[in-house]
């Protein structure tokens, strides 16, 4: 489709859904079972874009996996921490995790390999990664020497070393997660200082997986220690429902008012996302927990909020998309590394919201949106699949909203557009 007209809810909602897999964990737990002792089954795994990269690249280093796509099945042989293919051209695509953790996964590898993306990939940095890399020992190299893809990593045979480091989060979790998951397998473990806090809760879900898997971490003071000579076990590992995409049908309940039951939510998930239904909550919603669901009501009033963001930036083009409709305004802190994802989503979501009548304000940071009366608009996506589905929310309450490229989501949420159509 090159684009899709939302149709608004009539009433109030009451609708029940169930949304895919995580992204984040699916993309964590091949590597991880690629790393193990032997055969691991994923169960509930999502099946989109970033994950078919993520396939096809362990497919290319030898792995053998087996997938059945309609049972949300994938079962991977490990090779206890060792990479079978000697080198390797690898395309990625726009598959964040896939070109991080890959970076990080190849130090398990000998051989020569290149890991490459499409244009915004090709745009989007790698130098805090390669920084570090280097001051492990890896050779590698930014292919037109501008620390972005493509990169060309090099490895002599032997088990990697290992060894300390410092790493910069300031524009993404990913660099840190990308050295954490080989490194019980390097001789010497890893030291990891980080510096920065961006996506912290996506770190913890990385040592949280890694835990699972058999392995033992620690925190020392600003440091993260993982000790050498470990072992991934493999597992019959089962992945949670994916909070991010949740967001996206608990944001209706609070524009629309009625209530949405999530199912397939638990509590006490990994996944920092989560931390969102709380935010509607401060904002006017009420959030009842039963026994792996979550429903949210709202009364098609809230207001808005004031709060730093750094912690779940994947939940920014979420909130400003719905903050027009609130009674007083929202400002969104912290997170000026969201330029440099998918699209430059502050750039994005201050564009569109004019687009549809918003008054909002852009700054280095973040952004301001003022209740605002808007009317009917055509979407530009940008590529970027949580614009679309942020803005398709829109469209539930304001009648005329047309979604540029909807096709854009199936890079985490391909049956997107069917589900938000059954809410009505």
């Amino acid at each position: 489709m090159d684009r899709v007209e939302i149709t608004p809810i009539p009433g109030p909602l009451s609708a029940s859904i169930r949304v895919p897999g995580s992204k984040s964990i699916t993309n964590r737990a091949l590597l991880l079972a690629a790393m193990a002792d032997g055969h691991s089954q994923i169960r509930g795994a999502l099946f989109s874009d970033d994950t078919r990269y993520m396939l096809g690249a362990l497919r290319q280093l030898h792995f053998k996996i087996v997938e059945d796509e309609a049972c949300g099945l994938i079962e991977v042989q490990g090779c206890g921490g060792l990479v079978p293919a000697k080198s390797a051209d690898l395309f990625i695509g726009g598959a964040g995790t896939a070109m991080r953790f890959l970076g990080g996964f190849l130090t398990l590898a000998s051989g020569r390999f290149r890991l490459d993306g499409n244009s915004r990939m090709r745009e989007r940095p790698l130098g805090e990664l390669i920084d570090a890399l280097r001051a492990l020992g890896v050779v590698v190299r930014s292919e037109l020497d501008n620390q972005r893809p493509p990169v060309v990593i090099e490895r002599a045979p032997g088990r990697f070393a290992g060894g300390a480091a410092t790493v910069y989060a300031h524009r993404s979790s990913q660099f840190v997660s990308a050295l954490l998951l080989p490194a019980p397998l390097w001789k010497h473990g890893l030291r990891l200082r980080v510096i920065g806090e961006a996506g912290r809760p996506f770190v913890e879900m990385t040592l949280r997986l890694m835990e699972r898997w058999g392995v033992e971490t620690r925190l020392e003071g600003e440091s993260i220690v993982i000790s050498g000579g470990q072992r991934y076990l493999p597992q019959l590992f089962q992945v949670e429902s994916d909070a991010s995409s949740a967001s996206y049908f608990a944001a209706a309940a609070i524009l629309c008012g009625g209530s949405v039951v999530i199912e397939n939510i638990d509590r006490g998930s990994i996944q920092g996302d989560l931390r969102f239904l709380e935010i509607l909550g401060r904002m006017g919603a009420e959030v009842r927990w039963s026994v792996n669901a979550v429903e949210v009501i709202g009364g098609g009033t809230f207001r808005g909020i004031d709060l730093d963001m750094s912690h779940m930036p994947d939940m920014v083009p979420t909130l400003a998309a719905i903050a027009p409709f609130a009674d007083t305004p929202t400002r969104i802190r912290n997170v000026g590394f969201i330029r440099d994802h998918e699209s430059d989503r502050i750039a994005a979501l201050v564009a569109e919201l004019e687009r549809l009548g918003a008054k909002v304000e852009q700054f280095d940071d973040g952004l301001e949106v003022h209740p605002s009366k808007l009317h009917a608009a055509s979407i530009e996506t940008y590529d970027d699949h949580r614009i679309a589905m942020s803005f398709a929310i829109v469209g539930l309450r304001l009648p005329g909203v047309t979604i540029e490229h909807p096709s854009c989501t199936a890079k985490t949420y391909p049956r997107f557009f069917a589900q938000l159509a059954s809410l009505s």
